[in-house]
């Protein structure tokens, strides 16, 4: 397969919304319901069918709107695949009921045991890191060590994040969970919001044009977002983003914070076969040096290479909790993010 990079914008077949047609099971198509832009998942979805000749019928929506779509259809959902950001949302379509165990030799030799299920009802896509983002011109990285130590009085005032809403946040307060208990977070919950710059607003490439801008010194963002800008067409945001530099924190002891994109086989998939035809597909070595060129996202399969953009960032050691653990442990992240006021 020769994936094309030129092919990044390309014209949807189904917009979020419409409906597939209901029709007996058909050996050339799979429908997918996906929470992923249209353009960051349909390249790959027209190689697929070049391929295959499968055809893939695609719909886009919320990760929340999808999930609660399953949830109405029911045995009536004509989507074989979900496509979802965050193992957070994996956890809660499993515990939904909205997805089917499945057994892939493909998905089990290519996808480390961390970023699958355990009992195979979702298995990675892409992994995405969430590191300290920091101001060039005022932030020495020196000063930098763990996300514990960003409570401390020296960042009084200085940090940006989203707020406690976002999957991505309450994904790595889960991780700390698992790794240091409830009590813990619960602390460190508590002196971290009291170093906000200012309420939780926007999104992560907000945080981070926050930090270009002087509005604070340091942010925690996913690194892809930061990627995206130091490649977009925006003159304005490659510079914002080129003010803002990478750090690692955690690398002494439990690794940076990683989350995923994922997909799973729905419970009543019609096309069973060709959807696991497509998971394959996707964690295949071209498919993934896409997600790694064109979304800026770090392949979840071993020995595929990086963007030129994020191995400038440089090479990192990665939390080893499962995936699963940040869906099991979302519910007291909130909780704790909730008594701490984080807003």
């Amino acid at each position: 397969m020769s994936v094309s990079l030129s092919r990044f914008f390309i014209p949807g077949l189904l917009l979020a919304g419409l409906a597939f047609p209901v029709s007996a099971s058909a050996d050339g198509e799979v429908n997918l319901y996906s929470a992923r832009q249209e353009n960051l998942i349909k390249p790959l979805l027209d190689e697929f069918t070049q391929e295959t000749g499968i055809r893939v019928n695609l719909v886009t929506a919320r990760a929340d709107a999808l999930l609660q779509r399953l949830r109405s259809e029911g045995r009536n959902s004509p989507a074989d695949v979900l496509i979802t950001v965050d193992a957070g949302n994996l956890h809660s379509a499993k515990e939904a009921g909205v997805l089917q165990p499945i057994s892939s030799e493909i998905l089990t030799r290519d996808i480390p045991e961390t970023y699958r299920d355990p009992q195979g009802y979702w298995v990675g896509l892409s992994q995405r890191a969430r590191p300290i983002m920091y101001a060039k011109d005022r932030v020495d990285p020196s000063s930098l060590s763990s996300y514990e130590a960003l409570t401390g009085e020296a960042w009084r005032g200085r940090i940006c994040i989203r707020s406690s809403d976002n999957v991505y946040n309450q994904s790595m307060l889960a991780s700390m969970i698992a790794t240091q208990g409830e009590e813990a977070t619960q602390n460190w919950a508590n002196a971290f919001v009291k170093n906000f710059a200012r309420p939780p607003v926007g999104g992560d490439r907000d945080q981070i044009s926050a930090v270009a801008a002087g509005q604070c010194d340091i942010a925690i963002a996913n690194t892809y977002y930061l990627a995206l800008m130091l490649n977009s067409e925006d003159a304005a945001e490659r510079t914002a983003a080129e003010k803002v530099g990478v750090f690692w924190p955690n690398q002494a002891d439990r690794g940076v914070h990683v989350n995923i994109s994922g997909a799973g086989v729905t419970a009543h998939a019609r096309n069973k076969d060709n959807a696991i035809r497509l998971l394959e597909f996707l964690v295949s070595d071209q498919a993934q040096q896409w997600y790694a060129q064109a979304n800026q996202e770090y392949p979840v399969k071993p020995g595929v290479s990086w963007s030129e953009t994020l191995q400038g960032f440089g090479e990192y050691q990665a939390d080893s909790v499962n995936m699963t653990l940040l869906g099991e442990y979302n519910a007291p992240a909130v909780r704790i993010m909730d008594r701490a006021g984080w807003r």
